[in-house]
């Protein structure tokens, strides 16, 4: 595999010092072996593990569907956690942020059932030739719905002619409620493997359809998880392979009493690639009382919010830092004006080339303070760097979870909230949680202070 990502981790250890031949990771070796194992026999068999052959399925119907929408003039696209933050994050690191302003096609996520965010999506969509994508497996979560169903309304109320026309679901082959919508009406649907959970279906008509209908290569993407899938399985020595290795370093950080992961990309372009990332490590790995905390930083922006914490605080955290090229840079003029003179030094460089020396800066000094992290040096960011970014950390999730004897796809911590919003919203059959809830949240609501009064109440100093 032509190496796109080059790992280094000579200061993974933070302030360790190792003898001659030690290896501190001799205890993690059974355990490594043995993820590697079950990511090769793909679970055994266990539920959740349909990700790993998302990269080796053919793409052609997203392809056509995505055909399909680029015939209208805006989509919306309603969905939340795993069926959002995956086409926001291909969507930024591929097209950039300002893709709306530039293409034919405007694409808008309903993401958060915010009443003014839904409200800002209508009012700038209404007046347009508009297509309604609706993402949810189970066809049952009520952020999506009941997205769905307003959005559905108001199409209803201003175009002639069936409103299923205009309607793509990508949702279960076979069941639930948005399933059964589309074997009713017949209007279009893509499937989402009934084996692949929200959080790991970037890769699936989940993640892919958006991206291809705005013009990512979505082919491509999918070569460079086959490359990186390809690496990862052929390669079990646990020294050379990076997903092993990262993985018992992050098990040997937790309990070396550092519960947070920090993640520190440079490049503006990955930002939503760090709140992808959050959502699934937080929610595979956050159980029984184990998991390390995400934590989303940007450089060069958080060298100037975070970094003070990380290199003067606690020694609590254990850093992933990654370093982008291949970008073409912006040349700064030389310093002519007198009053600017002690700027001359910044003179006929590049952005490009200081924020690669500020991420080398800042890797420095949490290395000089004995502040453990790892380097990830990507070649260039392109559709096929990505696909192999994206595998390798679905990988590498899962092997984690696996090294801490839990199951990384599942999620019962969201499940009991999930029956708890039924309950509450009245949906039948969850009338006792609904009471829990109440109750639960009666005790939270017990005690409680007064905010400033109303700007109409009279102030006496």
């Amino acid at each position: 595999m032509n190496p796109l990502l080059r790992f280094s981790f000579g200061a993974s250890l933070g302030r360790v010092v190792l003898r001659p031949g030690e290896d501190p990771f001799a205890l993690y070796e059974p355990l490594q072996t043995e993820a590697h194992r079950w990511y090769l026999a793909e679970g055994d068999g266990s539920a959740g593990f349909g990700w790993a052959d998302l990269p080796l399925r053919s793409c052609d119907d997203v392809l056509e569907a995505a055909g399909w929408l680029r015939s209208f003039e805006a989509v919306v696209q309603v969905g939340i956690g795993g069926s959002a933050l995956g086409n926001l994050m291909l969507h930024q690191a591929l097209l950039g942020d300002t893709v709306n302003e530039r293409g034919p096609l405007r694409f808008y996520l309903a993401d958060n059932p915010d009443p003014a965010k839904v409200r800002e999506i209508w009012d700038r969509v209404k007046d347009r030739r508009t297509a309604l994508v609706g993402v949810s497996k189970s066809g049952s979560t009520a952020e999506t719905t009941s997205q769905f169903l307003w959005f559905k309304e108001q199409m209803e109320c201003r175009i002639d002619g069936p409103v299923g026309d205009r309607i793509l679901l990508v949702t279960d082959p076979a069941e639930g409620v948005f399933r059964a919508y589309v074997n009713q009406t017949g209007c279009r649907s893509l499937p989402i493997p009934s084996d692949v959970g929200g959080r790991y279906s970037v890769l699936s008509p989940s993640g892919l359809l958006s991206a291809a209908a705005l013009g990512v290569d979505v082919e491509a993407l999918l070569c460079g998880a086959r490359e990186m899938r390809s690496f990862l399985r052929g390669c079990s020595d646990r020294r050379i392979n990076p997903a092993l290795r990262l993985a018992a370093l992050h098990r040997y950080h937790e309990r070396q009493g550092r519960p947070m992961a920090v993640f520190f990309p440079y490049s503006s372009r990955l930002e939503r690639f760090a709140e992808w990332y959050a959502q699934l490590w937080a929610e595979s790995l956050g159980k029984g009382g184990q998991g390390t905390t995400p934590i989303r930083a940007l450089g060069a922006i958080d060298q100037h919010s975070q970094v003070q914490l990380y290199v003067d605080g606690p020694d609590d955290k254990f850093a992933t830092f990654l370093h982008v090229g291949g970008e073409e840079d912006l040349l700064l003029p030389q310093v002519v004006d007198e009053p600017l003179r002690g700027l001359s030094y910044l003179g006929g460089r590049g952005l490009g080339e200081m924020l690669s020396r500020e991420a080398r800066a800042t890797a420095a000094a949490l290395a000089s303070r004995g502040r453990p992290l790892v380097w990830i040096d990507m070649e260039r960011l392109d559709a096929r760097s990505l696909g192999q970014l994206v595998y390798f950390y679905e990988v590498l999730t899962a092997m984690v979870g696996r090294m801490m004897d839990l199951n990384p796809f599942d999620q019962p911590g969201v499940e009991q909230g999930k029956r708890y919003t039924y309950g509450l919203m009245g949906r039948k059959g969850f009338e006792e949680h609904a009471v829990e809830a109440q109750e639960w949240f009666a005790r939270i609501d017990g005690e409680t202070l007064e905010g400033p009064l109303g700007e109409d109440a009279e102030v006496t100093e």
